[in-house]
């Protein structure tokens, strides 16, 4: 967004002024005026000064800092930092910029970790940082993190590249180097927090400087890999340019570098080729540096960079290159290397494993998505092709009919979102998509085909509902591979229904369902199945899938327009359904055996469940199959939904979670209270629905246990309700500052609490503070989630370096092993040779107690710290059992039992599923 009218640095050119509007609300002069000031701090007043801040951010910013003094207790920071913390809030809160953050940072002395971190702690109730602060304060920090791993990765790559000279030449061409991506960077993205095409922007940049650096810069390995037919530079005549200009130029691009550099950097090079030929050869035109051999100025860079920096008014990138204090990362900061058990290795061939960094892990993921799609072509491959053809209506044509319309509408928004010129990636985006749909869709129907023995699946496969979910599905999980889509907004787009930055910037889920015109509830029909269809999805982007799951559930698919309240209105009129989902069920295991199928072929009304006479067996069928004949004289019933049944399961077992949650960090001194807060908030879910629309379920979850504890005389405000529910896992601020009151009108959660959510349920609230209160709902039972992985390694409780997994066997099948032969142990703490942990896993396997108590294992083992393995609730080392055998016996025969337990657990699912 193009900043108003400022008076900043004097560093300045005109090009930055003549960008600049006047705020419309803004009649003052920019100048601070001194008199109007006298009853502020002097000190205040001259950091105001000094940031040339306008007279309404001064006052607003020490109006804040009045309520921040009368809020907290105690102000750890120094009056100073705190003032300049209030003085962004306000000038981002209204929208007048005056300061760019580094300078705020210099005159106040804190980087941006501590910055943010301070900003964030001044949030002491409902109103000091609005969700707009909020907002540009995520975006800022993500800025920050993404330029910092690219700074690290720029740094170390370098290393690589240039050769040291006793004249510091390489530093001043790294200089150049960086500040030429970080311009680059600026002028081709929108969303300059993209990590992978920032990445491939910094690659194309290390590219054109290699090739036009003196060869005695350069390590030997990039001399060599610069092609050495290279056409030379052709200089155009004046007469001729005319004629150049009418034409975009041919990028020059030395595929043999670029090819090395990605390989050096795992790296697509046909991605990064993509990014040269679209962003940074438009880029290197504006710079007029497309086909000239000359090296790019420092100067121009630095002039034309400062003028992009003070226009976004965040932080100087420029700054990493001189380790400034102001982008320095905090020192207790530890990257998150390790994500699985390693052993203690002392051999020879221990295997080191490199850091798993940003941009590496984005890496692997990106190679590791485009690996299992290689096979995956970018039509239908023949099995697939057949189930169309078996179909009594061929879908073909109107998939790729669809596929061609969705196709042009995601690469467009792409582009709009990320960068003007990057239409063609969002292209890529899409057919990488469409490979993974093709291949997803075909594991479907093999599965389908086996449960069902049908082979025509003509409903489902003429279902446009189900193709586009399907697809949704496929886009998302490519789009947060590559990092583009997250939850910073928790669901929250466009929020207050503002006007908003004019430029869209957002492609965090639900982005994806907006893009292709799809119902939240809609999409939730098919990740589940997704899920299953495709086992080589990583645990990331599994755990990314049921956020979006959560996310449809608490908020998204209860928005205005959903189809999720036409079938409650179908489930509820006349009375003639049963309940969504009734209470006597909720103790019940979840039962996780509907397909994708099922549920989009779940009945909306009678007469859509029957299947022509001369139509074969569908996967619909087992549902259609059931009678719809009703005995005389009843009335006909409308048939239970599916989808809506597993969705309303799912809904209450969520809900219940996120209680239990909230009780524990407030209620634990009133365990009583638990039980009676969900019996009204599952009542309320289920017969006052309503109060979810444009509502997210949080906030009846608040609103219950402040309502319970009003009415049981239990002393907890709302404001230390919303404190312990900002330290749950993935909240959103705008839960709890912006709820809907009435149409159009939003407000705090209080209000929600006074205005609407106590005025619609008060006889149902006062009941329990009677002498016969509501029978109690019955707690749901949590299942294991359907997307756990079941052979990763646990991590066993109490321990830092013990974890336990099924073991995996290619000749026998959990179903025919005993509990002795599949024992398996492994101890975190090093004890030599392999023969060792043989005898090991044969003293645990023999009821020999003698063989046990003379197990050879040399020198004395270090006693280990007491296990606690929480199974079942219960804790088998509480010091209980005889102290015979020796500590390390003991805790091998835990696992043994632990072990055990989880087998018997797998053999029940296996059977269970065998069945289904």
């Amino acid at each position: 967004m193009p900043p108003k009218k400022r008076n900043s640095a004097t560093t300045q050119s005109k090009d930055v002024k003549s960008a600049e509007s006047v705020s419309a609300d803004k009649k003052e002069s920019p100048e601070l005026s001194l008199k109007k000031h006298r009853d502020k701090d002097a000190e205040f007043v001259t950091l105001c000064k000094s940031l040339q801040v306008t007279d309404l951010v001064c006052d607003r910013a020490w109006t804040l800092w009045k309520t921040v003094q009368e809020s907290m207790d105690e102000i750890a920071d120094s009056q100073k930092r705190v003032w300049g913390a209030c003085l962004f809030v306000s000038a981002t809160d209204i929208d007048v910029p005056c300061f760019t953050l580094t300078q705020l940072q210099n005159a106040v002395s804190l980087n941006v970790k501590q910055f943010v971190a301070l900003v964030r702690k001044l949030d002491v109730n409902l109103d000091t940082v609005s969700t707009k602060v909020n907002s540009a304060l995520a975006r800022l920090e993500k800025k920050y993190d993404v330029t910092l791993a690219l700074y690290q990765r720029f740094e170390k790559t370098c290393k690589k590249i240039f050769a040291l000279v006793s004249d510091d030449r390489e530093r001043e061409a790294m200089r150049s180097c960086w500040t030429m991506f970080l311009l680059a960077k600026g002028r081709a993205l929108q969303m300059e927090d993209d990590l992978v095409i920032s990445f491939q922007l910094l690659l194309c940049t290390l590219e054109l400087f290699i090739k036009r650096c003196p060869p005695d810069l350069l390590q030997p390995l990039y001399k060599s890999a610069i092609s050495k037919v290279q056409s030379p530079p052709t200089r155009t005549s004046r007469r001729n340019q005319s004629k150049a200009k009418s034409r975009p130029p041919e990028p020059e691009m030395d595929l043999q570098l670029l090819t090395t550099l990605c390989k050096e950097n795992e790296c697509n090079a046909e991605e990064v080729k993509n990014v040269y030929q679209t962003s940074f050869s438009a880029f290197l035109d504006s710079l007029d540096l497309s086909r000239t051999p000359d090296f790019p100025q420092a100067d121009d860079l630095n002039q034309q960079y400062e003028e992009h920096y003070l226009k976004s008014r965040d932080f100087d990138g420029r700054l990493f290159f001189d380790g400034h204090e102001t982008v320095l990362v905090p020192k207790v900061e530890i990257s998150q290397v390790e994500r699985t058990p390693k052993k203690n290795q002392h051999d020879e061939d221990t295997v080191l494993i490199p850091p798993q960094t940003p941009v590496r892990a984005a890496m692997t993921s990106i190679q590791q998505l485009r690996g299992d799609l290689t096979s995956s072509g970018d039509q239908p491959s023949t099995n697939l092709a057949t189930y169309f053809k078996n179909c009594t209506v061929d879908p073909t044509q109107d998939v790729l009919k669809r596929l061609e319309t969705l196709g042009q509408a995601f690469s467009q928004r792409f582009g709009q979102a990320v960068g003007p010129r990057c239409v063609v990636l969002g292209w890529q985006r899409f057919k990488l998509g469409v490979r993974l749909y093709y291949k997803v869709m075909e594991a479907m129907l093999k599965s389908e085909e086996k449960r069902l023995s049908v082979q025509n699946f003509s409903k489902l496969l003429n279902d446009s509902t189900f193709h586009t979910s399907l697809l949704a599905c496929a886009l998302e999980v490519v789009m947060a591979t590559y990092g583009e889509s997250s939850f910073k907004t928790g669901g929250y787009n466009h929020v207050g229904g503002g006007a908003g930055d004019p430029v869209e910037t957002d492609v965090c889920f639900p982005w994806i369902l907006d893009v292709v015109n799809l119902a939240a509830f809609d999409f939730y029909k098919v990740i589940e199945s997704f899920i299953k269809a495709e086992p080589t999805l990583s645990k990331d982007i599994v755990k990314h899938l049921e956020t979006c799951e959560n996310l449809i559930m608490e908020r998204i698919a209860w928005r205005t327009g959903s189809p999720l309240f036409e079938l409650l209105k179908q489930e509820h009129e006349g009375e003639a359904a049963e309940q969504v989902e009734t209470p006597a069920n909720f103790s019940q295991p979840l039962q996780h055996n509907h397909t994708a199928a099922d549920l989009y072929l779940s009945p909306m009304r009678p007469g859509l469940r029957i299947l022509p006479p001369e139509s074969p067996a569908t996967p619909s069928s087992q549902a259609s199959s059931q009678p719809l004949t009703q005995p005389a004289g009843q009335t006909p019933r409308l048939p239970k939904s599916n989808s809506l049944s597993l969705f309303y399961k799912k809904l209450y077992r969520l809900a219940y979670t996120r209680l239990k949650i909230l009780c524990s960090y407030l209620l634990s001194s009133h365990p009583e209270l638990e039980p009676i807060i969900w019996t009204l908030f599952q009542h309320t879910l289920q017969h006052e629905h309503e109060l979810m629309r444009d509502r997210h379920l949080d906030q009846l979850m608040m609103s219950a246990m402040y309502a319970i504890c009003k009415v049981k005389s239990v002393d907890l405000r709302f404001k230390t309700i919303v404190t312990a529910y900002k330290n749950m896992a993935n909240t959103n601020q705008e839960t709890f500052k912006h709820v809907l009151i009435s149409e159009g009108h939003y407000d705090s959660i209080i209000v929600f609490y006074n205005q609407v959510f106590m005025q619609k349920l008060k006889t149902n609230i006062l009941q329990y503070a009677s002498t016969r209160p509501p029978t109690l709902s019955p707690i749901p039972q949590i299942p294991r989630s359907p997307y756990k992985f079941p052979n990763s390694p646990l991590r066993v409780p109490g321990s830092n370096n013990v974890y336990i997994s099924p073991m995996k066997s290619p000749r026998m099948s959990p179903g025919i092993m005993t509990p002795r032969s599949r024992m398996l142990v492994s101890i975190g703490e090093s004890f030599g040779l392999s023969n060792r942990f043989q005898k090991i896993n044969q003293m645990v396997n023999s009821s020999d107690r003698s063989f046990k108590r003379t197990l050879d294992l040399g020198s004395t083992p270090k006693p280990l710290k007491r296990l606690r393995f929480d199974v079942d609730g219960q804790d088998e080392a509480d010091g209980s059992k005889s102290g015979g055998d020796s500590t390390l016996i003991q805790k091998l025969a835990e696992m043994s039992s632990t072990r055990s337990r989880m087998q018997e657990q797998k053999m029940k699912e296996d059977a269970e599923s065998r069945k289904e």
